[in-house]
């Protein structure tokens, strides 16, 4: 019998995040339930046990050094290691973002949470990444982190917002950066665009389900050894920079 794999899923309480830690338990993952708030935490993984999935929490606050030590440490007494890493804890930093009104702590707080926030978690659980055979890294971005986009007329714009937008670019562009240094290690990291997916972050106006939002994480999180590292993906395929 193949040893069962576990996965790390931040911001896994709700949206698109919970349906990633779904769609994993459901292909016989256990699954960290990764999330802030306790209640809510605890909801969700009683939520996924009772549909058949192998599900714990993880007490995990992505902009905290304390918190995400602990979150490793108890991952290693939980698991001893971590097959996948999906780093979907993430915030829009709201209204209003445009370059010349924007707050700057505004900006420095959606840093701290969507890329700082990454960079934390990847790095502390990383020794447990290496303990599997085949690890992966998955860091949940958007389309609106495309410069290609973002300038084409036509293209995936998305609303004017400086710290939101820009944040994901930076995510992507530390992606290339870890695939780089993480080359010759197995280890394969990759970014996942979900769509324009309807979640609180948005207001509920997208037009995907959480569900089809969650598609490519795991797509990306199961690869096979020979698949892609150091790329950005969406549900058709690459997506341009």
């Amino acid at each position: 019998m193949t040893e069962k794999r576990t996965a790390l899923v931040t911001g896994a309480n709700k949206g698109i995040g919970y349906e990633i830690a779904a769609g994993l338990g459901a292909l016989g993952w256990r699954v960290g339930v990764g999330a802030r708030d306790e209640q809510r935490r605890t909801d969700a993984v009683a939520k996924l046990v009772a549909t058949g999935v192998d599900a714990f929490g993880v007490p995990l606050d992505v902009t905290d050094d304390a918190s995400v030590t602990a979150a490793a440490a108890l991952v290693e007494e939980y698991a001893g290691r971590l097959d996948a890493l999906v780093n979907n804890a993430g915030i829009t930093g709201g209204a209003p973002q445009t370059p010349t009104t924007v707050d700057l702590d505004t900006v420095r707080r959606v840093v701290e949470t969507n890329v700082l926030g990454v960079i934390r978690v990847t790095n502390a659980l990383l020794p447990l990444l290496r303990r599997s055979p085949s690890p992966r890294i998955v860091n949940m971005s958007s389309g609106v982190g495309s410069l290609t986009r973002q300038s084409t007329p036509g293209g995936d714009t998305g609303p004017i917002a400086v710290a939101y937008s820009p944040s994901k670019t930076f995510l992507n562009a530390v992606t290339v950066q870890y695939a780089k240094e993480l080359a010759d290690t197995g280890i394969l990291i990759n970014a996942a665009c979900p769509g324009f997916v309807a979640t609180d972050l948005n207001g509920f106006r997208g037009h995907r389900t959480p569900e089809q939002g969650a598609a490519t994480a795991i797509r990306l999180a199961t690869l096979p050894d020979d698949g892609p590292t150091g790329g950005y993906f969406e549900d058709a395929g690459a997506i341009p920079w």
